[in-house]
């Protein structure tokens, strides 16, 4: 009978450390789970961030104002613009 106890006894106590331990695990997932979840939003939010900032920064006035300080670009006039007539080569001889 005594034997019959201890052996019980045993398994109720690595039981009990076995329901531990995976309480433990359990616990440690679920704070994964909410970590990934917050980095999940921060990531969100910084993309969205983003997409306006992308939005903003491809406006055409913008755009007209680099290409005309930093590219030298002008806008194309009657006064400058160059026709190319049908039979000319790009060398400017005709064949």
């Amino acid at each position: 009978m005594t034997r019959l106890n201890l052996v019980l006894l045993l398994t109720v106590l690595l039981s009990a450390l076995y329901l531990v331990g995976m309480q433990y695990e359990s616990r440690r997932l679920f704070t994964d789970i909410d970590q990934a979840k917050a980095l999940a939003r921060k990531l969100e939010l910084e993309r969205e961030r983003l997409q306006a900032e992308k939005r903003a920064q491809a406006t055409p006035l913008r755009v007209e104002r680099l290409a005309r300080d930093q590219l030298q670009m002008r806008v194309a006039t009657p006064a400058i613009t160059h026709y190319v007539s049908k039979g000319a080569s790009p060398g400017g001889a005709h064949e």
